[in-house]
């Protein structure tokens, strides 16, 4: 038998998104659905920044379960210039390890540890290779089996959010139309995913891992999240100093002071026990800028929704005296900005 086939799940195996699969709660970069379950998606965010920081890439391999239009795909984002491209494959091409983040579309493969992928339509082609190493984890704990918390356990949640990555070491190379060609040796990356029956109604991404100051990574989620037949703003996130990871959630009892957005920018300030974060996430436009990128409404990737890989994001973190934490901007910033 092939050595890969061994590890590859056939249809139903595991357990349906939300049951109390321990093994899947504490390790949320696994494959949590079922092939046959319905109006379900699920995609991994995989980001890759050169080492001059002038190319930065996405790769978004995923799986979408409806009545209307099965399938699997990979979209990749091209964040300075805003291209996107979205390859369809038949459902059968994805295939997924019960033992570990390592899926397949296709003849393409995404692990937390590398990537190869060949993925060609009418839109163009786009190949390469990459391997990812010195990886800065989400350290689970029972109360936080995961970024999201306790949340993790419920099994009614309309989406799950999971963080592979924090920072991590990209050697590799893309090749784009077979002319344009972007070595990343070495270059910096993030890998998080999404999980469930649809993104939520409205929400705000912003992450960077490329600030002046060396081993700082940040990343914010703020949401409406349906909620027993009501709804609340729901936010999580991260800032990692010197190897420190400082978390800042609903569940941990931190709260959003103030919101406000603008045009090509939203300021954010969120309060929490002992410390103040003030955020500004600011579009650079460059090229197409845009970025459509299709997301899932009840499994169906049917929305359009924009994002670059080109933003800024200014973070200054204080103390509970007012002294000065932290404060610094990150660049390749993925920013985006629904409803």
């Amino acid at each position: 038998m092939d050595a890969s086939r061994k590890y590859m799940s056939r249809p139903g195996r595991s357990l349906l998104p939300g049951a109390y699969d321990i093994k899947k709660i504490w390790n949320p970069s696994w494959f949590q659905g079922n092939r046959r379950y319905r109006n379900y998606f699920e995609g991994w965010y995989i980001k890759m920044v050169s080492r001059e920081q002038d190319e930065a890439w996405a790769l978004i391999p995923g799986i979408s379960l409806n009545d209307k239009d099965k399938h699997a795909f990979v979209q990749v984002i091209d964040g300075i210039r805003g291209d996107t491209r979205y390859y369809r494959f038949p459902l059968e091409a994805f295939s997924y390890s019960r033992k570990g983040f390592f899926v397949k579309v296709g003849s393409n493969s995404f692990s937390s540890s590398s990537v190869e992928y060949c993925l060609e339509d009418n839109t163009g082609r786009i190949e390469g290779k990459a391997s990812f190493s010195e990886h800065l984890s989400y350290r689970a704990s029972l109360l936080r089996p995961g970024i999201m918390g306790w949340y993790r356990y419920v099994p009614f949640m309309e989406c799950y959010h999971g963080v592979v990555s924090l920072d991590n070491k990209v050697e590799g190379y893309l090749v784009a139309d077979g002319n344009k060609r972007v070595d990343f040796d070495p270059g910096r990356g993030y890998i998080e995913k999404d999980w469930g029956r649809s993104m939520p109604g409205s929400w705000v991404w912003m992450q960077s891992n490329h600030f002046e100051q060396k081993a700082v990574s940040f990343m914010l989620s703020v949401a409406r999240i349906p909620w027993l037949g009501s709804s609340f703003t729901g936010f999580l996130g991260f800032l990692t100093l010197d190897g420190r990871r400082i978390d800042f959630a609903t569940y941990t009892g931190a709260r959003i002071d103030n919101i406000e957005k603008g045009d090509g920018f939203i300021s954010i300030k969120i309060s929490g026990s002992g410390f103040k974060l003030n955020i500004l996430g600011k579009k650079v436009i460059t090229g197409n800028s845009k970025g459509a990128l299709k997301a899932p409404v009840r499994g169906e990737m049917s929305r359009v929704i924009h994002e670059n890989l080109n933003s800024v994001i200014d973070i200054a973190l204080t103390g509970k005296n007012g002294e000065t934490i932290f404060q610094g901007s990150g660049k390749n910033a993925g920013l985006e900005i629904v409803e």
